[in-house]
C-alpha cells in the first residue's frame, strides 16, 4: 500500500473535500468518460446525489461543485470570479459546451437531484451521473463515491481494490501498512518515519521536486492561515456565523509581552491559527486537505505553533512534519476511514489530530516509538466523535472543533515526549477501534445533520 504525501495533502477549495472537491472531480471524470463513449451521442446530462451528499449537500455547496466540474473546473485550478460568471451564464442558457463533446442540455436547478432515500450501497457519499438521449433514455450511467479527502472512485473501482494505492509492496523501500510494521522497519533501518516516507516518495519524485512540492503545500497552508487572520465579516449560509479569528488574533497581538497574560495563552495562538483556516474553508476559500477540508485547520495550526512558539524550531523541519503526518494519515485511511460520512468526525478531526501530534513529536526530536505513541494518544481521545454540522454547513461545530483538535495534538505530542515510547494501546488497535466505532455509529451522527448538535438548536 502506498499513499503519497500529495494524496493526503491536496490543494483545493472549501468547504468540504468529500462534498465539494470530490463531486467536482467526479463530474470532470464523467465528462472524460463521455469523450470515450462510442455509442449514440447524448444530448443532456443529469446528476443524482445520495446519502450524505443529499442531506448536507446544499450546506456543503455540492450542487455548485457538480456544476463547476461539468464546466471543466478542477479543485486545484478554480478561478472563482470566472467560475461565478460561467455559472450565471449556465443558469440562463442551460447548456454545457464541453470541449470535444456535443452541446449538452443541463439546468443547474433541475438536473442536480437531491435523493433523500437510502444511501447507495458502496459509501455514504454517492452520486450518479447520467447521459441522456433526446427521448430521455439513459445512454451512459456512472456511479461515483466520494470517500473522503477529495478521493473519488467509481462503483467498480470501489469493488475491485482499495483506492489510492499505487503499486505492490515490492515497489517501495518501506511498504508499511500497519504501525507495527512501520516501527519494525524503523528499528531495522535506523531511519525516522519521515526518512522512510521520503524514500518511498523518491520512487516517483526527484529530491528537488519532492522538496518543492512540500514547500508549496506548506505555503498554501500558511497562506490560508494569513488570509483567515486578515478577514472579518460573516460566513456564507443560513447561520450567519461571524468570523472570529481576526479579532482574536488582534487581541493576542496587543497582549504580547504583557506580564499578566496567562500561561495557557499559547493555546489561544494555536486555536486562532486553526480557526483562521476553517473560517476560510467555510467561506469556500483555498485550503489544503489535511486529511480532509473539514479538518484542514489542525495540521497547519500545529506547524505554525511549532514555528512561532516552540524553542529551537527550524523551518527546514516542516517537510519532516508533513511526511510524518502523511505516514500516519495513510495508515488511518488504509485501515479505517478519514470520511466524516463514513466514520463521523473521529475520522476527520481525530485523524488530523493524530497526524499533527505525530508530526510535532517528530520535529521536536521524538523517536519513532514516541511518534507512534503521540498519534495514538491523539486519536484515542477523539474516538466516538460525531459529525453533526448544523444546517449542513462546515461551521458549527467544525471551526472550533479544529481548534480543540489542535490543542489535543500538542498535548498528545508533549505526553509522548515525556515517555520512552512504550505504552499500553498500540496505534493499530486504536485505528481498529475507530473503524469499529464508525461502523456501529448511527447514520444520524455521520454528516447527515439528522442528529446531535445539528438538531439541538437554540429556540430563538
Amino acid at each position: 500500500m502506498f499513499l503519497s504525501v500529495f494524496d493526503v495533502f491536496k490543494i483545493g477549495i472549501g468547504p468540504s473535500s468529500s462534498h465539494t472537491m470530490g463531486p467536482m472531480t467526479a463530474a470532470v471524470r464523467f465528462l472524460d468518460m463521455l469523450r470515450e463513449w462510442s455509442g449514440a451521442a447524448p444530448v443532456a446530462v443529469r446528476v443524482r446525489l445520495h446519502g450524505s451528499l443529499a442531506f448536507t449537500g446544499k450546506g456543503h455547496a455540492t450542487d455548485r461543485a457538480v456544476v463547476l466540474g461539468l464546466l471543466g473546473y478542477r479543485p486545484d485550478n478554480l478561478d472563482v470570479d470566472e467560475a461565478d460568471r460561467r455559472i450565471a451564464e449556465l443558469r440562463t442558457g442551460r447548456t454545457l459546451t464541453p470541449p470535444a463533446l456535443p452541446a449538452l442540455a443541463f439546468d443547474p436547478e433541475a438536473d442536480v437531484v437531491f435523493d433523500f432515500g437510502p444511501a447507495l450501497p458502496g459509501h455514504a457519499n454517492g452520486l450518479v451521473f447520467e447521459a441522456l438521449d433526446g427521448q430521455g433514455t439513459v445512454l451512459l450511467s456512472e456511479t461515483f463515491y466520494s470517500i473522503g479527502g477529495g478521493f473519488v472512485v467509481t462503483a467498480a473501482e470501489r469493488e475491485a481494490a482499495p483506492t489510492a494505492s499505487r503499486g505492490g509492496s515490492a515497489d517501495w523501500p518501506y511498504p508499511f501498512e500497519r504501525a507495527s510494521t512501520m516501527l519494525r522497519m524503523a528499528r531495522e533501518s535506523g531511519l525516522s518515519i519521515a526518512a522512510m516516507k521520503r524514500a518511498n516518495e523518491l520512487v516517483h519524485h526527484s529530491g528537488p521536486e519532492l522538496d518543492d512540492r512540500l514547500n508549496r503545500i506548506w505555503a498554501a497552508m500558511n497562506g490560508c492561515i494569513e488570509r483567515g487572520l486578515s478577514l472579518d465579516g460573516q460566513l456564507p449560509g443560513s447561520l450567519k456565523v461571524k468570523r472570529r479569528a481576526k479579532a482574536i488574533h488582534q487581541q493576542l497581538l496587543r497582549e504580547r509581552g504583557v506580564n499578566s497574560s496567562q500561561p495557557h495563552v499559547a493555546y489561544d495562538w494555536l486555536s486562532v491559527y486553526a480557526m483562521a483556516v476553517n473560517e476560510e474553508n467555510a467561506a469556500g476559500g483555498k485550503v489544503v486537505t489535511a486529511p480532509t477540508n473539514g479538518a484542514a485547520g489542525v495540521v497547519p495550526a500545529v506547524i505554525r505553533y511549532y514555528l512561532d512558539h516552540c524553542a529551537g524550531a527550524e523551518p527546514a523541519k516542516v517537510a519532516d512534519f508533513l511526511l510524518t503526518a502523511a505516514a500516519i494519515g495513510g495508515l488511518i485511511k488504509h485501515n479505517a476511514s478519514i470520511s466524516g460520512a463514513e466514520a463521523g468526525c473521529q475520522g476527520e478531526v481525530g485523524s488530523a489530530a493524530a497526524m499533527a501530534a505525530a508530526g510535532l513529536c517528530a520535529v521536536l526530536g521524538g523517536t519513532p516509538e514516541q511518534v507512534e505513541n503521540a498519534a495514538e494518544i491523539a486519536l484515542e481521545h477523539h474516538l466516538g466523535m460525531t459529525c453533526d454540522p448544523v444546517a449542513g454547513l462546515v461551521q458549527v461545530p467544525c471551526i472550533e472543533r479544529n481548534a480543540i483538535g489542535a490543542t489535543k495534538a500538542v498535548a498528545a505530542a508533549s505526553l509522548a515526549l515525556r515517555g520512552d515510547g512504550q505504552h499500553f494501546m498500540p496505534l493499530d488497535n486504536c485505528i481498529q477501534a475507530m473503524r469499529q466505532t464508525g461502523e456501529e455509529m448511527s447514520s444520524k451522527f455521520k454528516e447527515t445533520s439528522l442528529g446531535g448538535l445539528a438538531v439541538n438548536l437554540p429556540e430563538c
